[in-house]
């Protein structure tokens, strides 16, 4: 196979991506992967070295295309005006994942999250899988703690900064929502609202935050 256009490795590795999502490194076969790409496996691995290579590529177009459009609702909160911006991304985030498990039928490859899919087996016997999904938690949690320091302390507390403490608290929530879309929607869902239920708890919409 001479070398892919753009267009066509974007077509074939985010083809593999559905699968991946869907299946996982482990359970994802050559055979499945040459009938979900249309390459055979010679081109596979003249293209992308491996099976992994080919692995590797879907995660790199996942976090492109779906992880950091959804971050940048969280990143972007310092640019907008007062403590509100940072309480609605905190809210329109988790309010996306919430709309994207409940838009999803339950066949769809795409249910979950790749990488938190990823955490439960590849990721669990092979070091540079744990960095990429580590590296996704690092990322998320630093995202929402921007968030958290835009919209400033919850009325009349003071002390110490508490946004590493929530911070952790909403990825965990998040993360484990997007586990339990693949097996429990309503489940999922119900951790969502969790995450938003508390939000409004530390930033109640009325109430002026503290300085």
């Amino acid at each position: 196979m001479g070398r892919m256009q753009s267009f066509e490795r974007i077509t074939v590795v985010q083809a593999a991506r559905d699968l991946f999502w869907d299946k996982g490194f482990d359970a994802a076969s050559l055979a499945d992967l040459e009938a979900a790409t249309g390459l055979k496996r010679s081109s596979i691995y003249h293209a992308f070295g491996s099976k992994r290579g080919l692995f590797d590529a879907a995660v790199e177009d996942y976090q492109d295309t779906v992880i950091r459009p959804r971050l940048r609702i969280l990143t972007g909160a310092g640019a907008g005006v007062g403590p509100s911006a940072g309480r609605a991304s905190l809210i329109a985030y988790f309010a996306e994942l919430r709309s994207a498990v409940c838009a999803l039928p339950e066949d769809s490859p795409r249910r979950g999250c790749l990488l938190v899919n990823c955490a439960a087996g590849l990721a669990a016997h092979d070091d540079p899988a744990r960095q990429v999904v580590d590296d996704y938690r690092s990322e998320l949690t630093r995202a929402l703690q921007d968030a958290l320091r835009a919209a400033g302390s919850a009325p009349g507390e003071s002390g110490p900064d508490r946004a590493p403490e929530r911070a952790r608290t909403l990825a965990s929530l998040g993360m484990s929502a997007m586990l339990l879309a693949r097996v429990n929607a309503a489940e999922s869902v119900a951790l969502l609202d969790t995450a938003l239920d508390q939000i409004r708890a530390w930033f109640p919409q009325d109430a002026p935050a503290a300085g």
